[in-house]
């Protein structure tokens, strides 16, 4: 390992605060990491790290360096990329973390384009609804839906997406259809949730305070999509994102209720490390990806 890597590396830990975790991102294991770290230490012969059993810690004259490498290596990078072209096609693995429905339908196809484009090129790519740590897991790009937390994250706006309540003509048809969130009382419920018992919805008419509103499900499942599909067969009210049930609407299985109390838009993010050593391959996969969405009806409700 050269002197740019380890101390790419040794800037990795401190930032991730783990061997494991820093190794992971650079495609090294906890040993070569630790490995490189020590001759780093022999070479200027100081002491960066204090290792302890529970966590790292940053001795003075590693804090020092942390601090310089923060300012030479983007110079460093940059200039690289500069040189070498940043037109250069990508090469190498992304990895891509999304929520599991919307990546299911719209990221998924956006990775059969990227991969058909860019032949040197691989994608690993995560789907779940849990909070991914970028750094912690190694993730290049994860798209968000929701108000972001203060990060260090460089975020690219790509829509917005609401919270609603849909039902089947069917049911309406039968049960009537509410006029307001206390009359939802009254109807069954089909409540997505890891947890048995009472939910709450929140409501926020125009020019309104926010309502809660707490109701006893009739169907309670774990999977947005059985929902979905239990509340176009008939079986009660369901609260969706806007664009999981963008086709079942058109095709008129679904049909949306109470949007005059929808609380405000979430808006739907691209998030990534930084954007200015953005790799080839994250900026290739963006450049693709960020006008096919931006396109999408399904985000436009704002």
């Amino acid at each position: 390992m050269d002197r740019i890597e380890s101390l790419t590396l040794f800037l990795s830990i401190v930032d991730h605060g783990t061997f494991a975790a820093a190794a992971r991102r650079v495609g090294q294991s906890p040993a070569t990491a630790s490995r490189a770290v020590g001759a780093l230490e022999s070479a200027l012969g100081v002491r960066l790290l204090e290792r302890t059993t529970r966590k790292l810690a940053l001795t003075d004259a590693g804090m020092r360096l942390a601090e310089h490498l923060r300012r030479v290596l983007p110079d460093f990078e940059h200039a690289m990329l500069d040189v070498a072209g940043q037109s250069a096609a990508p090469t190498g693995r992304l990895r891509i973390s999304a929520p599991r429905l919307f990546g299911r339908m719209h990221v998924m196809p956006l990775v059969y384009a990227y991969l058909d484009t860019y032949r040197a090129t691989r994608v690993e790519l995560s789907l779940s609804d849990r909070f991914v740590d970028l750094l912690e897991d190694g993730i290049d790009l994860a798209l968000r839906i929701g108000e972001l937390p203060q990060s260090s994250l460089v975020a690219r706006r790509l829509g917005a997406v609401r919270r609603v309540l849909v039902a089947s003509p069917d049911y309406l048809k039968q049960a009537g259809t509410p006029d307001d969130p206390e009359a939802l009382a009254g109807h069954q419920i089909i409540a997505v949730t890891a947890q048995p018992g009472d939910v709450q919805w929140r409501f926020q008419a125009r020019n309104a305070r926010p309502q809660t509103v707490k109701l006893k499900p009739r169907l309670e499942v774990d999977q947005m999509e059985v929902a979905i599909d239990a509340a176009a067969g008939g079986r009660g009210i369901a609260a969706v994102l806007s664009y999981q049930v963008e086709q079942p609407i058109r095709a008129g299985r679904l049909v949306r209720i109470l949007k005059t109390f929808e609380p405000a838009a979430l808006p739907v993010h691209f998030v990534f490390p930084t954007a200015r050593l953005m790799a080839p391959s994250v900026r290739a996969f963006l450049d693709l990806a960020v006008p096919r969405l931006a396109r999408l009806k399904a985000l436009r409700e704002e």
